[in-house]
């Protein structure tokens, strides 16, 4: 494609896939929705439901406000790292070990990555992710020079990491492993056991392990990890415990339904956080004010986490109809979170070219497993016993921006396949 641009751009953008969201959402514009039938989008993984009451309230005072309109410090307003250090103690219990000396508040999770990994890795270092994979995390690697190492998952394990799969992979060059948990794209959620099996690793091999935790509020047994239990320390061996090794992500966008608020969270060491102020003072100087203040209201994050709970029911109930109303042959492989992977009954078709399909002739967007792994996925998988024709065949589906009867109408259009898209099941 010919550029008007008389100068080059840089290996590393022109070498990272474009945004996978826009992409889809443009097979939609072919599509002529009615009134009966409308366009269904079951491909972001965005809030379906606005923010609390009292938390629009909130903001909107904090956003009038001429003090929020300044820089704070770095790593964030320290009210609301205070405030956050307690209200996660709901989430992991009353003797959790985070501070708010530990607590970095930034522009949103995928910041907080960006932030994060420019502190442990420089180009040609390499960090260990679970595939399918989370595309943005893999595209920001890329965007550094960093290497994206896959761990392929097993669909028939639920597309759960192995650590002894893991640890083949480690080697000098790795920094790091990163695991999402509730899973992007999958939905697969990691136990306890699991999670502190890749904290014993990355500390056996002195490397981090950074733990995207985005959907946590979102899973029915809580703590959804002891990592930060003072009794872990036991466990990872250390008498500094999680601090050692482990980098915690979080985002308010899901939590608190506001994701054009941006703000994300890091939890770490505060020897790692005097690195991370020199990464964010150069990508955002401070996260936005005004949520923050907000947040930090007295006494409204202990009210928030009652309507938290309230989403986190009507997303099971969501899953549950979506699961009961799916046509025979479209097989669910993992479900969490916001999401659902589901394999495709129709054998030989990519899920890349059913999901434009989808889009453009029966109005329901959703994205193909292609956009969450690379393109030379064959040798790999055939060692674990997986085909790449069925490999291919996954498709993310997003329960949480639609409601429960477009969940129902979304099904009844995958019944339609065979007969409008003429294509056969196996």
């Amino acid at each position: 494609m010919l550029s008007s641009l008389s100068f080059r751009l840089s290996r590393g953008v022109l070498s990272t896939i474009s945004p996978p969201i826009p992409h889809a959402k443009s097979w939609g514009v072919g599509y002529k929705p009615t009134k009966t039938r409308p366009l269904l989008d079951m491909s972001q993984g965005v809030p379906g439901t606005p923010p609390s009451k009292v938390l629009l309230e909130a903001l909107s005072h904090t956003s009038s406000s001429p003090g929020s309109s300044g820089y704070c410090h770095v790593l964030g307003e320290s009210t609301l790292r205070s405030a956050f250090a307690e209200e996660m103690k709901t989430v992991y219990g009353r003797d959790m070990d985070v501070t708010s000396n530990d607590i970095a508040i930034t522009s949103g999770c995928n910041m907080a990555f960006v932030a994060t990994v420019m502190c442990l890795a420089d180009p040609g270092d390499e960090v260990i992710l679970p595939v399918p994979w989370y595309f943005n995390h893999q595209m920001s690697l890329n965007l550094l020079g960093i290497r994206t190492v896959p761990l392929y998952t097993r669909a028939n394990e639920g597309f759960l990491p192995s650590t002894s799969d893991c640890e083949k992979l480690i080697n000098p060059r790795t920094k790091a492993i990163a695991l999402v948990t509730p899973n992007n794209p999958t939905g697969a959620i990691y136990s306890p056991a699991l999670i502190s099996m890749f904290a014993e690793l990355a500390q056996k091999h002195k490397i981090a392990l950074v733990l995207d935790e985005t959907y946590r509020d979102f899973v029915d047994t809580m703590p959804p990890h002891s990592l930060f239990s003072p009794f872990q320390t036991e466990i990872l061996k250390s008498s500094s415990s999680w601090r050692s090794n482990v980098i915690h992500l979080f985002s308010f966008s899901k939590s608190y339904c506001f994701p054009g608020h941006r703000l994300g969270l890091i939890a770490a060491s505060p020897d790692l956080l005097k690195h991370v102020t020199t990464t964010l003072d150069c990508l955002q100087i401070c996260a936005p004010r005004p949520p923050q203040i907000a947040l930090a209201s007295p006494g409204l994050l202990p009210i928030l986490r009652q309507s938290i709970q309230a989403s986190a029911q009507s997303l099971k109930i969501r899953h549950n109809i979506f699961r009961a109303h799916l046509p025979p042959g479209w097989t669910i492989g993992s479900q969490g979170g916001y999401f659902a992977f589901v394999k495709h009954p129709f054998v030989g078709i990519p899920a890349i070219t059913l999901c434009q399909r989808l889009a453009e002739e029966l109005g329901v967007l959703a994205l193909p497993m292609q956009f969450f792994c690379d393109d030379s996925v064959g040798s790999d998988l055939e060692s674990l016993g997986q085909s790449k024709t069925d490999w291919e065949r996954w498709i993310r589906f997003s329960v949480a921006n639609v409601s429960d009867d477009m969940v129902k109408q979304v099904c009844g259009r995958l019944h339609e396949c065979e007969l409008h898209l003429g294509v056969k099941a196996e």
